[in-house]
């Protein structure tokens, strides 16, 4: 092998090197282990995670993201949970009879699982920096209802879903 062909591999190997920790910076992929956004997203779908997105915005209503919870793994890692974003802060949100009220306003939500949000919220001001994060699977979904999840701040959450890229038949941007 020629010198200049080692000089050539070893420029393919660095550009490579580069191209991949830039990508790893801006996208994560995750594994879908639970069953708290069905239908949205089903348990074992490989999801794509935009990284750089909340760097210069701020999570929207509608969002599904990731974030590290409190909640411990078994290995003693703060667990990732993945949910939409239901209130920004300056939101007042209430649920009350199963319907989940945004700034007084009855939220529709084709995306949940039935039409029933269990749980109850006396009206709560969404405070700067906080989010209030929900499963689609309402029944099933340990949220920002719950003490043990709560409002999640900006600096846990770690990006916004946007491409599932298995099951194949489903390979396609999130709402």
């Amino acid at each position: 092998m020629s010198k200049s062909n080692i000089i050539e591999w070893v420029k393919t190997i660095i550009i490579s090197v580069v191209i991949a920790l830039i990508i790893t910076m801006f996208i994560r992929p995750t594994l879908v282990l639970e069953y708290s956004m069905y239908p949205t997203i089903q348990q074992y779908d490989y999801l794509i995670i935009n990284k750089i997105t909340y760097k210069m915005n701020q999570p929207e209503h509608g969002d599904i993201v990731v974030f590290k919870s409190e909640l411990l793994t078994e290995e003693g890692k703060k667990k990732q949970l993945i949910k939409r974003v239901i209130g920004v802060p300056g939101d007042t949100l209430e649920i009350k009879g199963g319907i989940v009220y945004r700034n007084g306003e009855p939220l529709e939500e084709a995306y949940i699982n039935g039409d029933f949000t269990p749980g109850e919220l006396t009206p709560t001001v969404i405070p700067e920096g906080k989010y209030f994060l929900m499963g689609d699977n309402r029944p099933n979904s340990l949220d920002s209802r719950s003490q043990q999840v709560g409002l999640v701040s900006m600096d846990r959450i770690i990006g916004k879903a946007f491409l599932r890229l298995f099951p194949f038949n489903k390979i396609g941007l999130l709402h």
